[in-house]
């Protein structure tokens, strides 16, 4: 399988050197050249397996330079119990007949993003042997709030590699910033941006694509690379666990092989629901995509309209790892619904670079309504979203998990559609404490890791242990700089 980048289907190579690379040099996503069918006989083959199994032979397809044994190697050290807290992996939990929900944070940082940041450094590793690489890759990350600590966690002292992670000052929460700043690894470094995620990913793309930089690194022996999810590294992974969930849901009788289920994926970047149209597009017996935003709505606008307008106010909400008004990925998307133009998704970069807004083509417009529904859900949304679950089902969700649910609501009562729906739960409730023990009812004693036991002992529901580990830990980084800093940042972490 050849991949090739969204804005010049010219720059082809194989997955390694794609994965190696992370984002094209012209400033496009690298992308597959084809997208692999999978057919009932695939599905039911792997109802059977467990976890490791199914992204072994999901990730082949795409990955043809990589051999199934490597991949059920790098898999099984992923995905294992010293990693991830339940044998599932990614459990679906059931809340009533038509709705379950797809658990995506019980890995080491407690966030979805350790779905994929636990399988990209092994990918990126072999990688590097696979192209004869000699240089030492680092890896740029602009985190909302989950990616950077994930990434972290992941690449820590991987031989070859570094990480420099920059994160919004003051939007992130406080579990997560500690989770951050007292990271442990001799290759990792953590900086915060005087701004909001837009400005720190903003930064990074600017450091990815100027070529001085590129030059001055290549000299001291490093070359660039990301964990963001504008790595196809990122989005595979990804991949899996909507076709993983969907097998789970036959197996345990919750759906019969081939019936439809919608998916409401709370999103900012686009990348976690881009995932989910993959799977679809790969022959899963999807229905709708409901994608849910919070108060930054820049997706729902864009879905209902066909206008990307970035030029609007941004709002740091209690959902922060959303607080994101450029989605990256939607460029992927714009490629594959523009029939793979990279002259027309060029356009449409351009015009976002220069105007901060885009209008998409009548076809694409009218690709969008079949595929996706829009909808966002305030702050008061998000809360009252917490306060039913608990009360209603004992179910304790974190806020960018309510704000699929809230929005997985307006979507029925608006369509009236009964269709199975699977909500997906991105992180642990107890990255978030503040904000649940709010929606809950209680006051919440604190701002900080003081809280996981606060929320423990209202809830009863036990603290992921290794956030439980923050108590007490020393803070290692305190760097801050402004968005054009961030280069400087990354030459002294290079020296």
């Amino acid at each position: 399988m050849r991949y090739y980048s969204t804005r010049d289907r010219s720059l082809r190579m194989d997955s390694a050197e794609a994965i190696k690379m992370g984002l094209s040099r012209d400033g496009g996503l690298l992308t597959p050249e084809a997208i692999p069918q999978i057919d009932r006989a695939f599905l039911e083959s792997l109802a059977g397996e467990c976890y490791q199994t199914r992204a072994a032979k999901i990730m082949g397809l795409y990955l043809t330079d990589y051999t199934e044994e490597e991949l059920l190697t790098f898999a099984e050290n992923a995905y294992g119990p010293d990693k991830f807290d339940t044998e599932a992996v990614a459990p679906v939990r059931t809340v009533d007949e038509n709705t379950h929900c797809l658990e995506l944070w019980h890995g080491p940082t407690s966030a979805f993003k350790d779905m994929a940041l636990q399988m990209l450094p092994q990918l990126l590793s072999a990688a590097l042997r696979k192209t004869g690489e000699d240089k030492t890759a680092c890896i740029l990350v602009a985190t909302s709030g989950d990616t950077g600590k994930a990434a972290m966690e992941g690449f820590a002292d991987v031989p070859q590699t570094k990480i420099m992670v920059f994160y919004p000052k003051d939007g992130v929460s406080k579990v997560q910033e500690a989770q951050m700043v007292t990271q442990e690894g001799e290759n990792v470094g953590v900086c915060a941006v005087a701004g909001n995620f837009d400005d720190a990913q903003a930064g990074v793309k600017r450091i990815f694509s100027d070529p001085a930089t590129r030059e001055t690194l290549a000299g001291r022996g490093y070359f660039l690379s990301s964990a963001n999810s504008i790595n196809w590294g990122r989005i595979l992974p990804q991949v899996v666990y909507y076709i993983s969930a969907y097998c789970d849901l036959v197996r345990d009788g919750r759906l019969v092989m081939g019936d439809p289920v919608n998916f409401c994926v709370p999103t900012g970047n686009f990348g976690d629901i881009l995932a989910a149209y993959y799977a679809k597009r790969m022959g899963l017996p999807v229905g709708k995509l409901i994608c849910a935003s919070n108060c930054n709505d820049v997706l729902t606008d864009f879905l209902r309209t066909g206008v990307y307008d970035r030029n609007r106010p941004f709002h740091t909400t209690m959902s922060p790892s959303m607080d994101i008004l450029v989605s990256s990925n939607l460029e992927r998307l714009l490629f594959d619904l523009s029939g793979e133009n990279d002259a027309e998704v060029r356009g449409y970069m351009e015009a976002l670079a220069k105007d901060g807004k885009y209008a998409v083509s009548g076809a694409i417009k009218a690709a969008l309504k079949e595929q996706f529904w829009g909808g966002f859900c305030d702050e008061a949304g998000t809360a009252a979203a917490i306060a039913g679950y608990y009360k209603k089902h004992g179910y304790l969700i974190d806020t960018h998990t309510a704000v699929a649910a809230g929005v997985m609501e307006q979507y029925r009562r608006e369509t009236g559609d009964e269709t199975v729906t699977v909500f997906v739960s991105t992180a642990s409730p107890y990255k978030f404490c503040n904000h649940v023990l709010t929606a809950i009812g209680e006051t919440p004693a604190g701002d900080g890791v003081e809280l996981l036991d606060q929320l423990n002992s209202v809830t009863g529901v036990p603290v992921p242990r290794r956030l439980a580990a923050l108590r007490g830990k020393a803070r290692r980084f305190d760097r801050t700089c402004e968005k054009p800093g961030m280069d400087e940042v990354v030459l002294d972490f290079l020296r």
